[in-house]
């Protein structure tokens, strides 16, 4: 698979005006990625979960411009509100894939997203935002060329979103997603989010995410930066060897229901992840004191029950709770009645694993 796979031939119809409007989820990575090289292709492989709840929708209307011109035209709102400071980023996001979409310049675009979750705290608001921006784009590609099959329209659109935001690529379709070459992943790419190739056993169908809300504010550090931090990173090598072998562990116990290999795994990843933040130049922390107050938590009561809850973290100090929907209800009342004196106004979000982004009417 090469990029060129992605250039359209000319297209076959021609559209004035219209307005398209998709809901992409966000998701939770279960082996991280940490570290790119340019253009956003990952350093190591990753894998995760998509979730359902939490999205972002946005509504694009386009039209026709008299002239052709040499720029984007594009005005921008998020929650109802205009986002200058969002604006460069999807200036970027278009200059990477205008070779893919040569369209983008003949039309100019009112972008209107909104989230169910908070902005810029650690939950892959990036992901959910520029995969529904990229598979807005693609539903006004198939106007234009109707030919695409769903399949070709998926992989494209999780190869735009990957320009966008890396981990964008991994909230266009359902389930567990891969993004990034593994040997033992067949159709694993670092073009592209796939779906998880094997059969999943039962007790990762229907899985929870809890996320407890610890800090709702905008990280201090984005992750862009942390990602860029570990060009010069004194273990970035043996992070990239440490997150394949890791995944390497859990492709079986995916597809075996191995739920205590499961959490070995993916909190590893979690604490991985924030070392490299911690030791990276400079260096930085993202987790707050509620946070290692929940972790000590999560794993007094797991030795107390054998239950099979599971925490992780993405770059923020929000927890994410993960666990079998057989056991839900007992882990619920600890969550309730233990852990949402953590959360910052007690405020936390229930969601599970979800079937990928939808398309909304218009």
């Amino acid at each position: 698979m090469t990029e060129s796979e992605f250039i359209p031939s000319l297209y076959t119809d021609d559209i004035e005006a219209g307005e398209v409007s998709w809901s992409s989820p966000s998701n939770i990575a279960l082996v991280k990625y940490w570290g790119k090289y340019d253009p956003q292709l990952p350093a190591n492989p990753s894998i995760s979960f998509t979730l359902d709840a939490c999205r972002t929708s946005t509504k694009l209307k386009f039209s026709k411009r008299k002239l052709s011109g040499n720029d984007f035209s594009f005005d921008l709102l998020f929650e109802g509100k205009e986002q200058p400071d969002f604006k460069p980023k999807i200036e970027l996001f278009f200059e990477r894939i205008y070779t893919y979409l040569p369209f983008l310049m003949d039309y100019h675009f009112e972008i209107d997203s909104s989230n169910t979750f908070p902005h810029s705290s650690g939950i892959a608001s990036s992901a959910s935002a520029m995969s529904a921006l990229a598979l807005c784009l693609m539903s006004i590609e198939k106007k234009l060329f109707p030919e695409i099959l769903t399949e070709d329209f998926n992989r494209k659109a999780s190869f735009l979103a990957r320009l966008g935001s890396g981990s964008a690529c991994r909230s266009v379709e359902g389930g567990l997603v891969v993004w990034g070459e593994h040997p033992e992943l067949p159709g694993s790419s670092d073009l592209l989010g796939v779906q998880f190739p094997f059969e999943v056993h039962e007790d990762f169908k229907n899985f929870h995410d809890t996320i407890l809300l610890v800090d709702k504010g905008k990280k201090q550090v984005s992750s862009s930066v942390g990602h860029g931090l570990m060009n010069d990173h004194p273990f970035a090598l043996k992070r990239f060897e440490q997150a394949n072998a890791n995944l390497s562990q859990l492709v079986p116990m995916l597809q075996s229901g191995d739920l205590k290999g499961f959490t070995k795994i993916v909190e590893h990843e979690a604490l991985s992840l924030h070392a490299m933040m911690m030791t990276s130049m400079p260096y930085y922390i993202l987790m707050k004191p509620n946070t290692l107050k929940i972790i000590n938590s999560v794993w007094e009561f797991r030795q107390e029950t054998g239950l099979n809850l599971t925490f992780t973290l993405d770059a923020g100090a929000n927890v994410h709770l993960l666990f079998p929907d057989k056991e839900s209800d007992e882990i619920y009342e600890f969550i309730k009645n233990e852990l949402v004196a953590y959360c910052e106004n007690g405020h936390y979000i229930c969601d599970r694993v979800g079937m990928g982004a939808i398309q909304n009417p218009n």
